[in-house]
């Protein structure tokens, strides 16, 4: 089973800061973590940083730190009642790109003390951080074993994702060669070491996954639960005719079309409703999110999904709003891009939560959402718009250059500026504003993991 470690950009920063103070000294932190026990992989997401103090450590050299471990405490006992885990990271300030017999010698001391208060088998880290930021993590067992983490992601105004050894790919691919020439060839292996889920495969999700697919994503995860119908073959890339009139699933036609690229992308298809716990919980495991819904429930879950696991989430938004003669009083898109702390969908004003209950009560109880709809009390809930292919893979393409630039820094401008892009094709605007404030109702959820209720929520089809 694959262990992985996730943290926040602004997570990060704070680590980095206390970590490396300026006098060239090891230091040290502890973190209380959320987990995710998921079916492929077991990953811990940084939720609540304590630093260690300075004037606590005992020892503090350039190749050194030692401190009052009876500071562990407090966090022992959140971990143990809440099912969380404990991250210990540390500085070293020389560069030295491994943990020495000093750090075995102490994480063995300090973790037996931890698996001998948490009385339970899931696994704890050990981190390091290096001069440029880098983090390396391990796993350490109630035994004293080490197991290197298979990835660490930092999400944040760019993507960091690090990996103890990169994915090797074959040098005489000459498409695999031009996009290292362009992109870099430590882009080429961060795509290829990727798994991203597209959650909606219609008018923007199809050329969006066209995309990721050429770019060399190592996995794919589709989740749509209509079929194809005629009215869709105008905007749904690969599908046909015949698709429709057998009424084949939207994410198996692509996936049959991802499999005959023969690229080396490999897909999952899933057709099913995005609302459920299960499906929901499977989705954590991937890397990133892209989001190409037009409903409100979706794109809220799909926001506090990213929360509580620490993903970076990619949200995708067309409106054109035509009167069939010719007018056109609408003809933008967006691509939202929203850390785990940071604003959210509703902050931004995308989505209501009004919207959100309506659509749940629709998809749960659709007899008392028409006599709430009669009666007034729901408006403007859902609006069928027409579909122009040129917009959606306009608007696809604004969302997979988004993830490479975040993934490869090559803009003039700071990635935090580019928070939200939105065009108007009847003014010929494309905008670029920066994220808000975090979002009060989830930032403080950032990296719980599993809880509970699962994202803390009580919905019967969200829990196990």
């Amino acid at each position: 089973m694959a262990v992985k470690l996730r943290m926040t950009g602004r997570q990060h920063a704070a680590l980095s800061a206390h970590l490396y103070p300026g006098d060239g000294k090891e230091a040290v932190a502890l973190a209380l973590c959320g987990r995710l026990q998921g079916r492929e992989s077991h990953i811990l997401m940084v939720h609540q940083i304590v630093p260690i103090p300075y004037m606590e450590c005992l020892v503090r050299t350039p190749v050194r730190v030692t401190w009052k471990t009876d500071l562990i405490e407090p966090l022992l006992a959140e971990a143990s009642k809440k099912g969380m885990a404990i991250l210990k990271i540390h500085s070293h300030p020389g560069g030295f790109p491994k943990f020495s017999e000093t750090d075995d010698i102490a994480d063995r001391e300090l973790f037996s003390s931890i698996y001998s208060w948490i009385d339970d088998e899931l696994p704890h880290m050990s981190a390091i951080m290096l001069p440029g930021g880098r983090v390396l993590a391990r796993v350490v067992s109630r035994q004293g074993e080490f197991q290197d983490v298979d990835m660490v992601s930092v999400v944040g105004d760019d993507l960091q994702f690090w990996r103890p050894s990169p994915t090797d790919a074959a040098e005489s691919d000459p498409l695999e060669l031009k996009s290292r020439q362009f992109f870099g060839e430590e882009t080429y292996r961060r795509m290829r070491g990727l798994s991203a889920v597209v959650a909606g495969c219609s008018g923007t999700g199809s050329p969006l996954v066209e995309q990721l697919a050429r770019l060399g994503v190592g996995r794919l995860t589709l989740v749509d639960p209509d079929v194809v119908k005629e009215k869709n073959l105008n905007r749904i890339l690969n599908t046909s005719r015949l698709d429709a009139i057998e009424e084949r699933f939207k994410v198996n036609v692509i996936a049959d079309a991802i499999a005959h690229m023969d690229l080396g992308t490999s897909v999952q298809a899933l057709p099913v409703n995005l609302i459920d716990g299960q499906v929901l919980r499977q989705l954590a495991e991937c890397d990133v999110l892209f989001g190409c819904m037009d409903s409100a429930e979706g794109r809220y879950y799909l926001n506090r999904l990213a929360v509580f696991y620490c993903l970076p989430y990619f949200d995708l938004g067309v409106r054109l709003d035509a009167d069939g003669t010719g007018g056109v009083s609408y003809a933008c898109g967006s691509v939202h891009y929203l850390q785990p702390d940071g604003s959210s969908l509703i902050g931004r004003g995308m989505i209501s939560l009004d919207s959100v209950q309506a659509e749940g009560l629709a998809r749960r109880n659709p007899a008392e959402y028409a006599r709430q709809l009669k009666e007034g009390y729901i408006r403007n809930v859902h609006v069928e718009r027409p579909a122009v292919i040129t917009i959606n893979m306009l608007i696809a393409a604004m969302a997979a250059n988004e993830f490479i630039a975040r993934l490869h820094p090559y803009r003039r401008v700071d990635s935090s500026e580019c928070a939200i892009r939105t065009f108007d094709l009847r003014e010929n605007d494309h905008l670029c504003q920066p994220d808000g404030e975090p979002c009060s109702l989830l930032a403080h959820y950032a990296g719980r993991g599993d809880a509970r209720l699962f994202l803390d929520d009580p919905a019967p089809e969200l829990q196990p």
